[in-house]
């Protein structure tokens, strides 16, 4: 993970961008790998962990009506995220996660593993999700530090 973090760091650092990230199963986990990195300081403005519903809706402004008719964990969730931290941020680059890390609150239809990662810059928003299946909660939470550090490093190829 640190090699990853790393390249992000020096490909927004060389750019001259600003990321900042708004986590919810992680629990920050993203943020640390970002600023356990040398000269993140220069890159990274702002990370929440907007763990529980009501800091979704209090902070990040996710509308009620959107959790209780989608879930929390949901791709129109995630974008509600993405897009409010953005304008909360004002950073080049703003990354959502939202998902279910287990061991347990997993249901049929939202299983345990089940993730989305938002990523907005500029005008583009792109939503991903994943399943990890057959993890526990610490390599879920890393798994999805890692896709969303990969996301971060495809717009740039």
């Amino acid at each position: 993970m640190k090699k990853i973090s790393n390249k992000v760091v020096k490909i927004l650092r060389a750019k001259k961008l600003k990321i900042s990230f708004a986590e919810s199963c992680t629990g920050g986990l993203l943020a640390s790998s970002i600023t356990s990195i040398g000269g993140s300081s220069k890159i990274f403005t702002l990370g929440m962990v907007t763990y529980s519903n009501q800091s979704k809706i209090n902070i990040l402004k996710v509308p009620k009506k959107i959790i209780a008719k989608y879930g929390a964990v949901s791709y129109e969730t995630c974008l509600e995220m993405v897009k409010n931290l953005s304008k909360i941020s004002r950073t080049n680059l703003s990354i959502s996660i939202t998902g279910i890390a287990g061991p347990k609150g997993g249901t049929k239809e939202k299983p345990v593993g089940l993730v989305y990662i938002g990523l907005k810059k500029g005008n583009k928003i792109v939503v991903k999700k994943y399943l990890f299946k057959h993890k526990n909660r610490n390599s879920i939470q890393k798994a999805t530090v890692i896709k969303a550090l990969n996301l971060i490093l495809s717009i740039f190829k």
